[in-house]
């Protein structure tokens, strides 16, 4: 930071008002008593610029410079920060020692201290000032080409300018400089104090770096200037802003005046400059200036930006001032209203509050709570009193006693145990599904023989669509428990079944102890869904996790994380759902009784259809039943062609897509009556409506003419009658007239104005679905006819194949390639896999042993190369079950006997001709 020292000639200013009040004094020396009269040279001159004839003595000051002289030596011995007088002059001085000023540059009046690293540098300006020629050159460093003065470190800088040597510090330096003193030198520190403006003009000597220098005089300027008044005018306003807000400069100022004395137009650029904290390249352009008002110009820009950065900081401390004082005294009013609320009783502290609440909790199933899980509750909130409500142990802790007290310990719903009402409650929801009923009914039966039910765990397993998780909702409701459901598709966390530790920011109970806060019962219904989906990540295995929750044996103490006390979940009604069990771990799928739902025939599917999701589907539409009607014939075509699927799903979005179709075509058509009414209003008035108003009418009776036509044949006839028989005056006769001409049409006033709305609504067509029209309403069918054949041709038999859709039907052809003594060969096609190959294969040898059974003479086999192929050919198919048909086809196409066209198999066969059973078939 810059310090300011004395002058050569100090003046000792014993004015008590002027000392209090530094910046009145510079404004005072600047403006004199009139702000108007500019007085710009009022006692004191600067020693370097004591030759430049820029500052003319009055007669004033003459005396008080004779007076401070001849003190000089007194005031000196005081002031260890003095200029201190030199014998020769320093304008004398032509070459110096060059001194690189990395950070600032030095400005006249000011001193700096520097570290100076090279000792040959060192060494002279030792000497130098031994022999009475204490001063040198301070010159700013260049900043090194390609880099960023900005984001350049202090200690890298110093680093960079001790390595500097010579030339190279030389090419490095600013044309522009100081003449500095040399006041003390302390080790490698030298304090130096700034005289006058420098310009380097050869080099002299590279060890250490000595320059020729010229001295620089500001330029001749006009004192009485009203430019230049104005400006230094504005610079010392804004400095007097910059005052209030800023102690540091106040400081500056104060020991500016006291060392250098009254301000003139060049010193107080350079005060501007030297004080601020503008980047040194802005500070060095106001040094190199020598126009006075150019030099002032520059100033009052380093200034403004000062003053707009003083502004900046004082909002900022504003700011936070009121932010920090206005959460103070929400503080101490927060604290006091809680004593004045516990000296008069009405309320207690947050503490006992929050104790009292738990306590109120807990107390309607003290008796019901273990006795362990108590002694746990008392512990905590006696450890919740000593704690301080502002600790993050007393959230913690708090929370704990929150989720201990809000589950229902030993609180059980009543159950129905009426067998007769849960298979009311059953069918009503779903149709089929026989396996799961008769269990859940078990299960009921068993609980009213013992008296209480015991928790099981069930897997549903199925396709998609088939009913696996709104059955667990039907079961819920016919048994009368509370009904929860969690997914686990995809969970890989095992702290979501089992908690986190209550150690961890934001920890939670597993979703079991989330279960039962939510049902309020120990003994719901849990449906865990999609539980062959369960992922596994670095959190641990959540399959494993499951173990211990769904075990009969283990869940009666099931250990959450988080609560860390036993949970009795042995009276929870397990229902999982999957769709393909291969998925599932063995230990997690022994613990489990698997039900299998293999999905819906076309029959199950018309009842679904009609019974459930057509009603469901025409109540959420906001469709009336005699408004529709979806005859049995569109229902199987939709069920054939379009959802062959084992489930009903897409079966319910084809039947939602016709009835959203069918809203919009009522709609439609409910839209196009309404004009009608419109058209009667106006007929009222005819007789004394405008001409402006007859294009209106007509769009008008056009409106009706077409409503007209929604109805039926009779219906027209019926309306006709009603013209005929309204009286002759009400029927104005005018002459054909075109559209677009102004003379009104026939109109006709009708005393009921609603007669032609009430009757074109009443007598709507009723929509209709059958197979015809179905393709309107849910496009091209999707699926067609498997049978390709009517008659099917020798070596062709019909096989059946198990799908992701339930099942279907396939062709296996068998042809002749070639025929030739020992080319007996089989070639098959038809994308199959590696097991139905070798089904092929085998089946190739059994039917050649067949044959050879039944025909000896037969070499059909032997001499024939054969060609099998499986339709469709895009269809990857594999599996074991084609044996019996592909031997079939082959004896077809062997003994020239076709095969019966409504025949169709399936099954393995060995290679002793055996056929194994299906799988899956009960």
């Amino acid at each position: 930071m810059l310090k300011l020292l004395s002058l050569k000639f100090p003046v000792n200013f014993s004015h008590g008002g002027e000392s209090r009040a530094p910046l009145l004094r510079v404004l005072r020396s600047l403006t004199g008593s009139n702000p108007r009269t500019f007085v710009p040279f009022g006692r004191a001159r600067f020693c370097s610029e004591s030759g430049d004839g820029s500052n003319p003595v009055d007669a004033k000051a003459v005396p008080e410079a004779e007076v401070a002289a001849e003190n000089a030596e007194e005031i000196d011995s005081k002031s260890s920060s003095a200029i201190v007088p030199t014998n020769p002059r320093p304008e004398d001085y032509l070459t110096v020692l060059a001194l690189p000023l990395p950070h600032r540059p030095l400005f006249p009046g000011f001193y700096m201290p520097i570290y100076v690293k090279d000792p040959k540098l060192l060494a002279a300006l030792v000497e130098n000032r031994k022999r009475s020629a204490p001063y040198a050159g301070a010159f700013l460093l260049k900043d090194e080409p390609g880099t960023d003065p900005s984001l350049s470190s202090g200690s890298e800088t110093e680093k960079n300018i001790y390595d500097l040597k010579g030339k190279e510090l030389f090419k490095r330096l600013h044309e522009v400089g100081t003449l500095a003193q040399i006041t003390s030198i302390q080790g490698d520190q030298v304090v130096l104090i700034g005289h006058r403006r420098l310009r380097i003009t050869e080099l002299i000597d590279e060890d250490p770096l000595t320059v020729k220098v010229d001295h620089l005089k500001d330029k001749p300027y006009n004192k009485e200037d009203d430019v230049i008044k104005a400006t230094s005018f504005e610079v010392i306003a804004t400095l007097r802003d910059v005052l209030k807000t800023s102690s540091l400069w106040r400081d500056h100022v104060q020991t500016y005046t006291q060392h250098i004395g009254d301000f003139n137009f060049p010193r107080l650029a350079d005060f501007g400059a030297a004080i601020s904290g503008a980047n040194k390249l802005l500070c060095q352009q106001v040094l190199e200036e020598l126009d006075v008002y150019k030099r002032l110009k520059l100033t009052l820009e380093l200034v403004k930006k000062e003053m707009e950065i003083s502004k900046i900081q004082e909002s900022i401390a504003k700011a936070i001032e009121e932010k920090i004082s206005g959460e103070q005294r929400r503080y101490l009013l927060n604290e006091q209203l809680k004593a004045i609320k516990k000296e008069l009783g009405l309320e207690t502290d947050d503490k006992t509050a929050v104790s009292s609440k738990f306590r109120e909790r807990l107390e309607p199933n003290k008796d019901k709570c273990p006795p362990h899980v108590l002694q746990v509750i008392e512990e905590e909130l006696t450890k919740l009193q000593l704690l301080e409500a502002s600790s993050s142990e007393f959230n913690v802790t708090r929370n704990y006693l929150d989720w201990l007290t809000a589950l229902p310990w030993g609180n059980y719903s009543d159950e129905n145990f009426d067998v007769h009402h849960a298979q009311v409650i059953l069918d009503e929801d779903h149709y089929g599904l026989s396996d799961v009923k008769e269990r859940i009914l078990e299960f009921i039966a068993v609980g009213k023989l013992r008296g209480t039910s015991q928790g099981k765990i069930i897997c549903l397993s199925g396709p998609p669509g088939v009913g696996k998780t709104s059955i667990g909702r039907s079961i819920a409701r016919a048994l009368n428990r509370k009904f929860y459901r969690f997914s686990v598709g995809g969970l890989a966390d095992v702290a979501e079944i089992k908690g986190h530790r209550r150690t961890y920011i934001g920890a939670m109970p597993g979703k079991m102890v989330q279960c039962l806060k939510n049902v309020g019962t120990a003994n719901p219904l849990v449906l865990i869904d999609e539980i062959d989906k369960l992922g596994r990540g670095h959190a641990g295995d959540p399959a494993s996790a499951l173990l211990e929750l769904l075990d009969p044996e283990q869940n009666a103490n099931f250990l959450d994380h988080y609560l860390d006390v036993p949970i009795d979940v042995s009276k929870v009604l397990f229902v999982c759902t999957a769709n393909v069990v291969d998925m599932i771990p063995n230990p997690l799928m022994d613990r489990m009784e698997v039900i299998t739902l293999a999905g819906y025939i076309t029959d199950e599917k018309m009842h679904i259809a009609r019974d459930y999701l057509e009603k469901t589907t025409r109540e959420a539409c906001g469709i009336k039943p005699e408004q529709v009607e979806v005859t049995d014939a569109a229902l199987l075509a939709l069920i054939e062609n379009y959802c062959r699927e084992a489930g009903v799903r897409n079966l319910q979005k084809h039947i939602e897509k016709i009835y959203r179709k069918i809203a919009l075509q009522l709609v439609r058509q409910g839209v196009s009556t309404e004009p009608s009414s419109n058209a009667s209003d106006q007929a009222v008035g005819a007789n004394e409506s405008t001409v402006e108003s007859a294009e209106v009418e007509e769009k008008s009776s056009e409106t009706v003419l077409n409503v007209q036509t929604i109805v039926e044949p009779e219906e027209t006839t019926i309306h006709e009658q009603a013209i005929e028989t309204l009286p002759s005056d009400n029927i104005t006769p005018v002459a054909d007239q075109p559209l677009d001409s102004n003379v009104t049409p026939p109109q006709v006033n009708v005393g009921n104005n609603d007669v032609l709305e009430t009757e074109a609504s009443k007598e709507a067509e009723k929509v209709v679905i059958d197979e015809s029209n179905l393709s309107k309403f849910v496009g091209k069918p999707v699926f067609h006819a498997d049978r390709i054949y009517d008659q099917t041709p020798i070596g062709v038999v019909m096989g059946l194949a198990w799908t992701a859709m339930g099942g279907s039907t396939l062709y296996i052809e068998t042809t002749q390639v070639e025929q030739g003594e020992g080319k007996g060969a089989l070639n098959m096609t038809g994308q199959l896999g590696d097991v139905m190959k070798e089904s092929g294969q085998i089946a190739h040898t059994v039917a050649r042993a067949i044959l050879l059974e039944k025909e000896p003479d037969n070499l059909f086999f032997a001499n024939t190369k054969l060609h099998l192929h499986v339709p469709a050919g895009a269809t990857p198919k594999d599996g074991p079950s084609a044996g019996c048909t592909m031997i079939t086809s082959m004896l077809s196409l062997a003994m020239k006997n076709p095969v019966k066209k409504d025949l169709a198999m399936t099954g393995e066969v060995t290679l002793t001709g055996r056929i194994l059973p299906i799988g899956g078939v009960s």
